[in-house]
């Protein structure tokens, strides 16, 4: 938790302010959560499965380190096969000993473990098409082929001493007695340490996410990982779900990055999780800005301004209403203004915009901060004028566009 919070009263810390009825025992009757949840980072691999995004070995080893100095438990370096430059990166990441589980991923081939355990990670996560449409159709396979994959790739798996992820591609569309079946057939002819539910198309929604993952837990003994996409937008809501029905281990990216429309992102993960429900994953929330700039650097990528926590404009405030909250209110009462403090999250701090949706508190703060006295008539007329400048530009004014108006209207007098 953090500094100066209460147990009695988790919904309300210095660095954060949510609602109480998130903690009623009537909504969280039904949870059960795992007694500590850990993350599993998959940005270099899975999300730079997103289209146009390449990661150099350099840029993999720059990431993994800031993932570390975060405090991830696990980081997934990438898939060795896929080129001899990403096996160098995983070499080079494993060398480095950081504090980190270092993981890769692998297809379910005997070849693919042998390369794993020969670049020295602790452990894998390794696939396999699960449904049969998908084993039929995208890999023109017969199904009894994906189990005796399964079965020898793991078996090895074991033999070299990894730690094995088993990942059933799009397992949220199968048939799911089959899929146990599956599960229940690895496990026991050939090897798994744990079991990751995987929602490869981001279909899942979030009452059937904690109806799989209590499926599952009901065969499976092993612990349950969660590997979910964000295809309609469920990913966050869908993983919260599956940690609350017992899942162990988040699979997320930093930004939310990955194939098509992402994977879950985890800054929304980890906060959510801390902040609604009293689960803290241990991370050092203070660098998620330092992180996420630095993926978005060398990912080449854009996020919303809006962006919760790490949105360039998460922290940014036009409106003259929430203007006059901030001005009252922030300094003594910050969260009031904020849900949580943009110290908490490393965001700089917050800022007053200028333009079309402003009001006089806005027009006060700026003078203020620019030196410019103004009186109540000036000021008025001052901010009809930004509003109409705003409108017609269709952005927010800049300081210098701010202070040629007040030259303007002060001139004229």
């Amino acid at each position: 938790m953090s500094k100066g919070s209460s147990t009695n009263q988790p919904w309300k810390t210095d660095d954060w302010f949510v609602s109480e009825w998130n903690f009623l025992e009537e909504v969280t009757k039904s949870f059960n959560p795992p007694t500590k949840v850990r993350i599993h980072d998959i940005t270099l691999r899975d999300g730079e499965q997103q289209a146009g995004i390449i990661f150099t070995k350099d840029d993999k080893i720059r990431i993994a380190d800031k993932l570390a100095e975060v405090g991830v438990h696990r980081i997934e370096a990438g898939m060795p096969a896929v080129s001899a430059r990403d096996e160098a990166a995983i070499r080079e990441i494993v060398k480095r000993n950081l504090p980190s589980d270092i993981f890769c991923f692998c297809r379910c081939m005997v070849k693919d473990v042998e390369l794993a355990a020969d670049c020295g990670v602790k452990g894998i996560v390794i696939e396999i098409p699960a449904s049969k449409h998908l084993i039929e159709q995208g890999y023109k396979w017969p199904l009894e082929k994906a189990i005796d994959l399964s079965i020898k790739a793991t078996a090895h798996a074991k033999e070299k001493g990894l730690y094995t992820v088993f990942f059933t591609i799009d397992a949220t569309r199968s048939d799911l007695q089959w899929l146990l079946n599956l599960v229940n057939r690895v496990a026991t002819e050939g090897h798994m340490d744990a079991f990751s539910l995987v929602d490869t198309f981001g279909v899942l929604s979030p009452h059937a996410a904690t109806y799989f993952t209590k499926k599952v837990k009901e065969r499976v003994t092993k612990p349950l990982e969660i590997h979910f996409h964000s295809d309609f937008g469920m990913g966050v809501a869908n993983t919260i779900n599956a940690v609350l029905a017992g899942a162990e281990v988040i699979h997320s990216t930093v930004l939310g990055i990955g194939e098509r429309a992402g994977n879950t992102p985890m800054e929304q993960t980890v906060l959510a999780l801390l902040t609604m429900y009293g689960i803290d994953v241990g991370l050092n929330y203070r660098k998620m800005n330092e992180l996420s700039k630095l993926v978005q650097e060398l990912a080449g990528v854009q996020i919303p301004s809006c962006t919760p926590f790490i949105g360039d404009g998460a922290y940014t405030i036009e409106s003259g209403i929430v203007t006059g909250w901030f001005k009252n209110a922030f300094e003594k009462n910050p969260t009031t203004v904020f849900p949580v403090h943009p110290d908490f999250v490393g965001h700089e701090a917050p800022k007053i915009a200028m333009g079309k949706k402003s009001g006089l508190d806005n027009i006060w703060v700026w003078a203020k901060n620019l030196g410019i006295e103004l009186s109540e008539e000036e000021a008025m007329e001052i901010l009809l004028e930004v509003k109409l400048k705003s409108h017609d530009l269709k952005r927010v004014l800049t300081e210098r566009e701010f202070e040629e108006i007040c030259e303007g209207r002060r001139g004229n007098r």
